[in-house]
């Protein structure tokens, strides 16, 4: 089933974008962005995805934008200051240079000392901080996502009983109709045979019951029987709280199978177009069902 969301969330310390977009697919396939800085929430991510979604194509992208102005880190490289201070302790005892060294001394020595930027997402309390800011905007992200595909399923589902109501009526009719055209066909094979009493003896109890033989090979009583089991099948499935689209989809392969026996063995004026009309609305609805969770 289909459907989109976008949420954002922020605070002092980021601005975190959650984008969700679902597609039909056979199963359930989870393609996920997000950056590396929260590569640990890819876990929470699937599980969250998991508990809403059974099947479809899940596209789940997260962006992160840091808003906390960057700590410092000052490191003194010690070796070089041991090194430097024997250097020093030889000069003046040469009489060469006199005096301490000064901050500002070290600073202008670029071996002594680094200054190098901290980034927020290296603090650990502020990646738990944004990975729990990042979890909730992907929870808002899939409500919203669940919300849309929630109003869609009811017009699928709308449209899905009004045709799987149709089928059952034109298999109804076809059922008729078959019992129309066998009955006609008995009639049609006593009016032939009653033609050729009159060349060639025949056994009353054979003849009948080659008639009834040949007649039996149109009835569809059993397919009619096996498709009204689908549709209470359907109608059971479709009242349930548990994924039902691929198990829909299996129902309309057994129903559509039964319909092509029927117009395999009825006979009637009537029984072709029916059939036909019958197998178109199954197309519709096989195509219907592929969004289906």
């Amino acid at each position: 089933m289909t459907g989109f969301a976008s949420v954002t969330g922020e605070d002092e310390r980021a601005t975190v974008a959650v984008t969700i977009r679902a597609l039909n697919h056979r199963y359930l396939d989870l393609q996920l962005r997000i950056p590396q800085g929260l590569a640990a929430l890819e876990a929470d991510a699937r599980a969250l995805v998991a508990k809403r979604v059974a099947r479809g194509r899940i596209e789940l992208s997260l962006s992160l934008q840091l808003r906390q102005v960057p700590g410092v880190d000052v490191e003194f490289n010690d070796e070089f200051g041991r090194a430097l201070e024997a250097a020093l302790d030889r000069a003046r005892a040469r009489g060469l240079v006199s005096g301490a060294l000064t901050p500002g001394d070290l600073l202008r020595l670029p071996q002594a000392i680094t200054i190098r930027d901290r980034q927020a997402s290296e603090d650990p309390s502020a990646q738990e901080a944004i990975a729990v800011q990042a979890r909730a905007a992907v929870e808002r992200a899939l409500a919203e996502l669940d919300a849309m595909r929630l109003r869609e399923g009811v017009h699928l589902r709308g449209d899905l009983d009004q045709r799987r109501t149709m089928v059952a009526d034109l298999v109804e009719r076809i059922a008729a109709a078959a019992d129309e055209g066998r009955a006609g066909m008995e009639q049609r094979l006593r009016e032939r045979l009653d033609q050729l009493r009159t060349d060639v003896q025949v056994d009353e109890t054979v003849l009948a019951q080659e008639v009834v033989r040949w007649a039996a090979r149109s009835d569809i009583s059993e397919e009619v029987a096996r498709f009204r089991g689908h549709v209470s099948h359907w109608r059971a499935l479709a009242d349930s709280d548990e994924p039902c689209g691929r198990k829909l989809d299996f129902l309309l392969q057994e129903m559509n199978r039964e319909v092509n026996t029927m117009g395999a063995k009825a006979d009637g004026l009537r029984v072709s177009e029916l059939i036909i009309a019958a197998k178109a609305e199954l197309e519709k609805m096989r195509e219907q069902v592929q969004n289906v969770e």
